[in-house]
């Protein structure tokens, strides 16, 4: 399967170059950087620290899309939404790992995905997918007894917030006890803002140093609390999971998936 890497010369775009050439069944086939950006012209496996792979980091994605099978995306959501309607175009799978899309954006990614196959996750790992099932399992059967926390921390440079995971697993707790998460959700408190409202969702935030990701859901109870925390270590499982949606949505018909899809879980 020949993959392309959207933001190919960022972090996460080396990482999905590594694991994309180490995984059998699929091919570096290129990389995407904005116009201007000085790694335009350079080496995929180079700058991946992986050796020379003879495949150039382009500007040009329309060209670029029209010649390879899917596209992993862990960018920013103007150019993820650019990215979905040429996907549609070339009718390719386009794995959306991409945080902070509005609903207008969502509602671009659903079109587009009358004609590609999208696989979306705030989270593309296994860990954070099975926890996000047992959140939702958890919450249906407690109930609004006990009080739901959501808290997160990631390295100082993630420019979203609550994180895509932190959000994916309030989603989660809201199905479980069947309301909607925008009702719901408190995600800043400040100031006297009176007690807790029963029911409510609420989310924490942290941001610091070179966390990769690390997310707990708490169950508070009068006598006992439940916690069901997800820790990071290593970009690599994010990497690993889209590399694994790519090719399972690639014989897959048009449509919007997750991974949960992809895993089995729903």
């Amino acid at each position: 399967m020949k993959l392309a890497i959207a933001g190919a010369a960022g972090r996460m775009g080396r990482v999905l170059t590594r694991i994309v050439n180490e995984t059998p069944g699929t091919e570096v086939a290129g990389g995407l950087e904005p116009e201007g950006s000085p790694h335009v012209g350079a080496d995929l496996g180079e700058l991946a620290g992986i050796g020379r792979l003879d495949v150039a980091i382009s500007d040009d994605p329309l060209s670029l899309l029209t010649r390879i099978d899917g596209i992993i995306d862990f960018t920013v959501p103007a150019a993820t939404l650019a990215l979905a309607e040429l996907a549609a175009q070339a009718r390719i799978v386009h794995v959306i790992g991409t945080t902070g899309i509005d609903q207008a954006g969502e509602a671009k990614i659903k079109a587009a995905a009358r004609h590609a196959r999208i696989i979306k996750s705030g989270n593309m790992s296994l860990g954070v997918n099975l926890l996000a099932s047992l959140v939702r399992q958890v919450a249906a059967t407690l109930g609004e007894d006990y009080d739901i926390e959501i808290v997160e921390m990631h390295h100082r440079h993630k420019i979203d917030a609550p994180s895509g995971t932190a959000l994916m697993l309030g989603e989660a707790a809201a199905r479980g006890r069947g309301v909607e998460l925008h009702s719901r959700a408190v995600r800043t408190r400040d100031g006297h803002t009176g007690a807790r409202a029963a029911g409510d969702i609420g989310f924490a935030t942290l941001r610091g140093g070179s966390v990769v990701g690390e997310h707990t859901v708490m169950f508070a109870g009068e006598t006992e609390r439940i916690e069901l925390t997800h820790k990071a270590s290593s970009r690599d499982m994010f990497a690993r999971g889209a590399v694994r949606a790519a090719l399972w949505g690639k014989d897959k018909p048009p449509g919007l998936y997750s991974m949960a899809d992809v895993l089995g879980l729903e």
